[in-house]
């Protein structure tokens, strides 16, 4: 092996090759720094008097299916200029690691398309040596997002691991780039986003995010001049909770066993939309059945498919009449969730109709949400919350792919 097959193969360069050893199935090359490269490592002088060195053992990059490693004595030296005795940086390692740059390298390369735990099999290390590669990776380039060309956000909050732990997202939508993941959910949650947000002076003309008064209040006091959009999932969903509700509090009412029986097992298909009812179950059939037999119930149902067209007209003042014109039939229907809802509907009504403003939705943080549940499963979990949320914070950059 050369000198030059050193550098060549293994990006190792500044040091001669002595010799090669086998052991065990493995391999070792022994190196040594050319004095001309010998640099003190306070202020670069050249003038130096060497006083030794200590042996050091590095992981290097397999050849096949053999490990090898790399035998440098590092060299100490004192330095005439600043009279300083120090051991001389190592070129093709970072400090206080036993690999190589080539090393780390080739196991972030491996982590495209492996777990933590295949990595570290496949080249005989520890799970923690490759953790370290990546956290330190993830940190160098994804642990402080920029924040100065925001435009577009989507804000909303996910649940991760059990006991109802969640974290609150900040997705930027044009990049498709998680930009801040913080603790908890609410408005205590977003703090340290404003905090490094205010410095960086960007431009956010809209946010996505739900109806709710805590994320409200503290893009308002924030954001002052952004304009807020109330994500279409979000209002739809809050019906339907409302509706299985209804549905749950006629069956209690229900007097005739006949009639229980037929509400009974009916809460999905009214949550499903009528094109998505499966006929070799008979879902419609037996929706039809239940409408028929509870008008306040069939009402509900017809209004909440009504509900959806707010979204699909062809401009903002069709769409305005027709958000006035539910909101009016809500209010004459005499059924006390259909009031709650037109009161919910007219209180968020600028933020509803600011979707064709901006015709942006939380909808990209719900793709984000399965990546990061792909990303437990594959993992089984993760104990390290910092690793997790700089492995969200890469996510835009991770593919998955479905084997078998």
């Amino acid at each position: 092996m050369s000198t030059s097959l050193l550098y060549h193969g293994f990006g190792i360069r500044g040091y001669r090759y002595v010799r090669t050893d086998f052991f065990e199935g493995e391999v070792m090359f022994t190196i040594e720094q050319e004095r001309h490269t010998l640099r003190c490592p306070a202020c670069g002088s050249q003038r130096l008097t060497a006083h030794g060195g200590e042996r050091r053992l590095f992981r290097n990059l397999p050849i096949g299916s053999r490990r090898t490693h790399v035998l440098l004595q590092v060299p100490r030296v004192e330095c005439h200029d600043c009279h300083k005795t120090r051991q001389v940086p190592i070129g093709f390692a970072e400090p206080r690691r036993r690999y190589t740059h080539a090393f780390e390298r080739y196991a972030l390369e491996l982590s495209r398309h492996m777990t933590i735990k295949d990595v570290a099999d496949h080249l005989g290390v520890g799970w923690d040596t490759i953790k370290d590669i990546q956290q330190r990776h993830l940190e160098k380039h994804f642990a402080k997002p920029k924040l100065k060309h925001l435009r577009l956000l989507a804000i909303d909050e996910i649940a991760v691991g059990k006991g109802h732990h969640y974290l609150t997202v900040v997705l930027d939508l044009e990049s498709g780039a998680v930009v801040f993941v913080g603790e908890g959910k609410g408005a205590e949650a977003l703090e340290p986003f404003w905090q490094r947000l205010r410095p960086s002076g960007p431009r956010i003309e809209a946010v996505a995010l739900d109806m709710s008064p805590a994320y409200i209040h503290a893009v308002h006091q924030n954001l002052p001049q952004a304009v807020l959009v109330f994500d279409r999932f979000h209002v739809v969903k809050l019906f339907n909770d409302r509706l299985s509700d209804f549905r749950r509090e006629l069956y209690r009412e229900a007097t005739e066993r006949m009639h229980k029986q037929v509400l009974k097992g009916t809460r999905w298909l009214l949550l499903k939309n009528p094109e998505n009812l499966a006929p070799e179950r008979r879902e419609r059939e037996r929706l039809e059945e239940a409408l028929r037999m509870n008008q306040p119930l069939a009402t509900a149902y017809y209004m909440k498919e009504d509900l959806r067209q707010v979204w699909e007209q062809p401009d903002k003042a069709t769409a305005t009449r027709v958000l006035a014109d539910w909101t009016h039939r809500a209010e004459q229907s005499g059924i006390k969730v259909l009031h709650k809802m037109a009161a919910t509907l007219g209180a968020h009504r600028n933020g509803i109709l600011a979707h064709y403003d901006y015709p942006i939705s939380t909808g990209p943080l719900e793709g984000t949400n399965n990546k990061i549940q792909t990303m437990k499963r594959q993992a089984y979990g993760f104990r390290d919350y910092e690793f997790f949320k700089l492995k969200i914070y890469a996510l835009h950059q991770t593919k998955h792919a479905l084997v078998g």
